[in-house]
């Protein structure tokens, strides 16, 4: 809410001096633009199949303790106090390693997903720079969902900057 006032109390201030010289505004979809260069879409297979590969291993993992949970589910009638509270121990702690490696699984994802999308977003944010330098924009603003709730899409430049990302504006130095 508060960005969306000063987004307000922002473009208030671009009409108000629009005498002075003329508004030129535009928006980037960045999410659109990171999910639509080739680049991005290269990170979001490899990034898919890094999450399914984990899936894979953490949905064994599951079946492991619900089978380990269902044994001793069964056998706790015949198994004395002491080794049934011993063999619930043993459950709590695997259920334990378990949570920790789906939180670590989470954390490392993201942190990929960072380390894959932080180049392009810097190429992009280049892009859109020079677009607003070049072509003499007031402001160019990103569309989220909670910013830029209707504007023409004549003032849309997601499809331009991602165009001009794929023909080598935004192509990583780095190699793989």
């Amino acid at each position: 809410m508060t960005k969306l006032f000063i987004s307000a109390i922002f473009l208030t201030g671009l009409i108000a001096r629009a005498d002075v010289a003329p508004t030129k505004i535009g928006y980037v979809d960045m999410q659109k633009a990171i999910q639509s260069t080739e680049t991005g879409k290269k990170a979001k297979k490899e990034l898919e199949k890094e999450f399914n590969e984990k899936k894979k291993e953490l949905t064994e993992k599951e079946k492991d303790l619900k089978k380990l949970s269902e044994d001793l589910e069964k056998k706790s009638m015949v198994l004395s106090d002491e080794v049934k509270q011993k063999k619930q121990m043993e459950f709590q702690e695997e259920m334990l390693k378990y949570r920790e490696l789906v939180g670590k699984s989470q954390q490392n994802i993201q942190e990929r997903e960072r380390n894959l999308t932080q180049p392009i977003l810097e190429k992009l944010r280049d892009i859109i720079g020079d677009i607003g330098q070049k072509e003499g924009y007031t402001v160019i603003l990103e569309k989220t969902e909670n910013s830029v709730l209707w504007a023409p899409k004549s003032i849309d430049l997601t499809d331009r900057v991602v165009t001009t990302f794929d023909k080598g504006g935004g192509k990583s130095d780095k190699k793989d």
